[in-house]
């Protein structure tokens, strides 16, 4: 489809160094602008390596090349954005055809053996030493991902490893599409208010509120989260609980509802085989070992190991957990516990022990206070100030736009908040840099951001009111946004998220959701939404005595999707006689406290590890939970808005980007190397407690 350069607002972006007008962005604007950018980045390779000659440096090789890299980067994310959240067909095949050219040019890149030996000539020669330490280490990493990329392949392995790269790419985008096909795919209609019972009154409200947007009346059940959590959280049919547990937990996969309508079976092996076979090719013994080129943790036999001893800890308080939950059961009636029962009972035994109930506090916790709140706390962290933007062009109504401002009033970041589920939007919550902070001659590039979550809407005159899990949803990837936008790192490979260390990724994240826990933090934002009242003294304590139900039982499923996924990636061997299944049922039975039934489907919708960057890396999580417990512990030592912690937070951590080792950074802001007991008291767990 021709389109012509000069009416293409994807390349306004770049051009004219302006917000993405999504008003006027069409699907068939994305290819041509992808086409023109890389085009203009293959001859400023050319042409920078040609200038930089015998005498290379970073304004002649580095520099030029960096900057092309970024305006592709920043005309693509619109695009890859509104694929995830705004779905058609059109915005598929515009992503579809846009992806394998931007990774052919990666690979092409990576493997350019005359731009891989202009850099190493610039690292070897006297010029290295007058770069600073950050143009140093770019250059440095320059050279590592060379490797990564096969630069060092013979031509046919040079081949290959391009074709795995392509094909990766086309598999994972095709697992997430499918995911989300089969999660819209599934819907139960219900017609009678009694099949519904025990639905608390927002959860009707939100069932309702869906059958009407497909004109029907009564009640819709699908399977987008805010749907799903109530009905296996407070359905008191079984039969209700189990019907919506199978669809959910068979999505995308060879049984259940969908009958293989979208099967992810077959991507997922040939995804793993192609990534075993790529860290082969680059001298690896599996996938799990090359992945650790880009982490903290030392070999896979570490992370292993560090899992093993959370589960040995956790397992006798999972196991104690579950045997409540038996016991109340049996009252039911029900002699044997099954997956589909256990939100259900879970949430009946948190009221029986707390007198406590999340949708106690959904009143207390309407969505706009929560944002000003969250912005509340990091204002009075980090010295900043966050204001809304108006006038400026976004893809739904529910979105807003925000600008960070410095204790100067001058502006320093930029990003997109939206925060509810929607049909056509893929499920989840993250945090994705629309663009990186750099620094040229032309002044300082702003960090910019698209935050999105996906929590209960606002239904007729009645705000959306989230639930305290929904709140520290909001807080946990406003930590990534302030990690990709407080940095101020001048060199873009190194700013924000850009190079840190994949297992370290989730410390400023995690530790942001510490603010959601303490009264003086919650006091900023949580009052009722029709009365003004302040959360009241006694709900905030059986939230606080609340904090850590089920929380061996949430432990130990997190190191059992850790395991699976180093195992997959270290272990599996796609031409052996063991299934990916086989391997799960493994780490269960290792691991876990309780198995869930034989048509449970958990591999085919594990997005993180099959589509979404955290292949041999869901450890990241518990990893860097020890990091966040840690760093908040230097807030409970002094206070919870400790300015002086806050700024070296903010100067240690979250301004240095990846110009130095996570760990480093965690030193210069702790004292001393993580400890693991502030995660194990945060937790509810001791040494005493250890199996």
């Amino acid at each position: 489809m021709n389109v012509s350069a000069n009416a293409n607002p994807l390349l306004d972006i770049v051009r004219h160094n302006r917000l993405p007008d999504f008003a006027a962005i069409q699907p068939k604007h994305a290819e041509p602008a992808i086409d023109q950018l890389l085009a203009e980045a293959r001859d400023t390779v050319e042409r920078s390596i040609a200038a930089a000659g015998d005498q290379p440096g970073w304004d002649n090789l580095i520099a030029p090349i960096e900057a092309a890299g970024d305006r592709i980067e920043r005309t693509f994310s619109p695009v890859s954005h509104l694929h995830g959240v705004m779905d058609s067909s059109e915005w598929r095949a515009a992503y579809e055809r846009c992806l394998p050219k931007l990774t052919l040019f990666s690979s092409e890149m990576g493997q350019n053996s005359a731009l891989f030996t202009a850099v190493q000539s610039l690292h070897d020669s006297e010029a290295f030493s007058k770069l600073d330490p950050a143009q140093q280490k770019v250059v440095t990493d320059m050279l590592r991902d060379f490797r990564l990329a096969g630069v060092a392949l013979a031509d046919d392995d040079k081949t290959r490893y391009k074709e795995i790269a392509q094909r990766l790419s086309q598999l994972s985008t095709t697992f997430q599409q499918n995911l989300l096909d089969a999660t819209q795919s599934w819907r139960r209609h219900v017609t009678d208010e009694n099949e519904l019972a025990g639905l608390p009154e927002s959860a009707m409200d939100l069932l309702a509120e869906n059958a009407r947007t497909k004109d029907l009346d009564g009640w819709l059940i699908t399977l987008d989260a805010p749907s799903f959590i109530a009905v296996i959280t407070h359905a008191d049919k079984r039969a209700l609980r189990a019907e919506a547990y199978e669809a959910f937990s068979t999505r995308a996969s060879d049984v259940g509802p969908d009958n293989g309508a979208y099967d992810n079976s077959a991507l997922m092996g040939e995804i793993l085989a192609l990534r075993r076979e790529a860290a082969t090719l680059l001298g690896f013994d599996n996938f799990a070992e090359k992945s650790l080129a880009k982490k903290m943790a030392d070999s896979p036999t570490q992370i292993e190991s560090f899992l093993l001893d959370l589960a040995n800890r956790t397992r006798g308080v999972a196991q104690a957990e579950l045997d409540a939950l038996r016991e109340l059961a049996v009252v039911d009636g029900i002699e044997s516990l099954e997956a589909w029962d256990v939100g259900y009972y879970a949430e009946k035994l948190k009221v029986a022990r707390y007198d406590f109930s999340d949708e106690d506090l959904r009143p207390y916790f309407p969505a706009s206070a929560a944002i000003d709140g969250l912005f509340k706390v990091a204002e009075k962290l980090y010295g900043i100030r966050i204001r809304e933007r108006s006038n400026v062009s976004i893809w739904h109504p529910h979105v807003t736009v925000y600008e960070i401002l410095d204790a100067d009033d001058q502006a320093r970041a930029l990003f997109y908040l939206d925060p509810y589920a929607r049909e056509g939007k893929r499920g989840g919550a993250w945090m994705d840099g629309f663009q990186g902070r750099r620094v040229t001659a032309e002044g300082v590039q702003q960090p910019m951001a698209f935050l999105t979550c996906n929590f209960s809407p606002p239904i007729g005159e009645r705000p959306a009111l989230l639930t305290h899990d929904e709140v520290t949803t909001l807080f946990h990837e406003f930590g990534h946004g302030l990690h990709h936008m407080l940095t101020a790192v001048d060199q873009g490979p190194l700013a924000g998220i850009s190079g840190v260390e994949w297992d370290a990724v989730e410390l400023p994240s995690q530790f942001m959701e510490n603010w959601c826990w303490h009264r003086e933090s919650l006091d900023l934002f949580a009052a009722h939404y029709q009365t003004g009242e302040p959360l009241p003294e006694a709900l905030f304590n059986r939230l606080y005595a609340a904090r850590n139900h089920m929380a061996g039982w949430q432990m130990l499923r997190q190191v059992e999707f850790s395991l699976f996924d180093l195992r997959l990636h270290r272990d599996y061997d796609p031409q052996g006689s063991s299934t990916i299944l086989d391997t799960l049922a493994a780490v269960r039975a290792e691991v876990a406290v309780m198995t869930p039934p034989a048509f449970n489907r958990f591999p085919h919708s594990f997005m993180h590890v099959f589509a979404g960057g955290y292949a041999a890396g869901y450890y990241s999580y518990k990893w860097a939970e020890v990091l966040s417990a840690d760093a908040f512990a230097a807030f409970e030592e002094t206070s919870l808005f400790d300015t002086a912690t806050g700024r070296r937070f903010l100067t240690e951590v979250l301004e240095r980007g990846s110009t130095r080792p996570a760990m480093d950074s965690f030193i210069a802001f702790r004292g001393r190397e993580p400890s693991i007991d502030a995660l194990l008291r945060h937790s509810g767990l001791s040494e005493s407690q250890a199996a």
